[in-house]
């Protein structure tokens, strides 16, 4: 494995980095205020090719492989302070749009991957629902033959980007009931039977919309299942194999931008005669966030060349999620305790960090589920 990056990807992150920095940070504060989903900020983006970079040219993408776009995406998480925004775009681009390209037919791909790359449409991945979370294949949703058509009844909850998105890439079960007879639709947002319901309020992520789905005799036309019936599990398996190495990749972005602001003011704020950053009990706290973010980073790597190598790498995955989500919040605690009082107000923004890391050990399968698929590779 080469741990060095070409000058290609090199530029690439740094005009990630660039444009992050200089376009979507505006307003920031108002926005985490308002629980704001800044749609113009989306399109940007788009224009901008990141809502394509693993996406073939063909439809509408910039073809990237998966290093590349770890490493873009990292320099997205450092640029980009809005880290809802950041979390949306992850969750459009793992959660439906590769699932279409590489379970989509030649017509769903034509359909509705450009647009999923040009911004025009928001994706959305809906597995969720009120009685299965961690216990994901066991849903209330059913999804019943009629003719040439599947008929869906149930409703899903803790759906990112549910109120702005216009594809749904919905699971439901067919028969037989359980993970085998687990299917996947994809719905748009004006199908007759769906309903769009209310936005949930969060902790964190608050420019990143969460809400809920109903589905009342939805009927959706064959052609919209996405692979064949049954083959659920592994389209959401592979989403989630791609999730949780591709979102810890911006958070080592934002871990190494909130190390360098601590450096920073541990060189600067000065108390008892002397720069707080001489306190052992300081400089410590700066060494170990510098351990966390360099193992964090090899971590998702490790997992982009796998994928990059067309290797699976779910146990991978499951071990930088989990670390990369403990790190990413010891990280942002550590710097409100170095910031100290000051670190505590709203206009420091590591308040709104911590608040945006807390749920890195919830979404994506929580960190004891991590835990458990990791013990089930050790037999256990």
């Amino acid at each position: 494995m080469d741990f060095s990056f070409t000058q290609e990807q090199r530029q690439l992150r740094q005009s990630v980095l660039d444009f992050a920095k200089s376009a979507l940070n505006g307003d920031l504060a108002k926005r985490d205020q308002t629980r704001e989903f800044p749609r113009d900020l989306w399109k940007q983006c788009a224009e901008f090719g990141i809502l394509g970079l693993p996406i073939p040219s063909e439809w509408g993408g910039r073809g990237l492989d998966m290093v590349s776009v770890f490493y873009a995406l990292e320099g997205l998480g450092y640029g980009c302070r809005d880290n809802g925004l950041v979390f949306s775009m992850h969750a459009h681009l793992w959660g439906v749009a590769m699932p279409l390209l590489l379970f989509g037919t030649p017509d769903q791909k034509k359909k509705y991957l450009p647009r999923l790359c040009n911004g025009t449409m928001i994706g959305s991945i809906a597995m969720a629902e009120p009685e299965s979370g961690s216990d994901a294949f066991n849903l209330k949703t059913r999804a019943v033959k009629k003719g040439a058509a599947y008929v869906l009844n149930g409703s899903k909850t803790l759906i990112t980007n549910a109120p702005v998105a216009g594809l749904y890439l919905v699971f439901a079960a067919v028969e037989p009931p359980g993970p085998v007879g687990v299917t996947a639709f994809l719905i748009e947002r004006a199908a007759p039977g769906l309903t769009v319901g209310r936005t949930l309020e969060t902790m964190g992520l608050r420019s990143s919309p969460l809400g809920e789905l109903s589905f009342q005799d939805c009927e959706v036309p064959a052609q919209n299942l996405l692979g064949k019936a049954g083959d659920g599990p592994a389209i959401f398996t592979g989403a989630m194999e791609l999730e949780r190495c591709g979102i810890p990749a911006s958070h080592v972005g934002a871990m190494e931008r909130i190390l360098e602001r601590c450096v920073a003011y541990a060189r600067e704020r000065r108390q008892f005669g002397k720069t707080i950053g001489e306190f052992q009990a300081v400089s410590h706290k700066v060494a170990e966030m510098r351990i966390r973010l360099e193992t964090s980073r090899l971590l998702v790597y490790r997992a982009a060349w796998l994928k990059s190598q067309g290797k699976h790498a779910l146990l991978e995955a499951s071990i930088t999620k989990a670390h990369v989500g403990d790190a990413y919040i010891q990280t942002c605690l550590d710097a409100v305790q170095i910031f100290g009082g000051r670190g505590y107000l709203t206009e420091s923004e590591l308040e709104r960090e911590l608040r945006d890391a807390i749920p890195s050990r919830i979404y994506s399968g929580t960190s004891e589920i991590q835990k458990k698929i990791i013990a089930g590779w050790l037999g256990l």
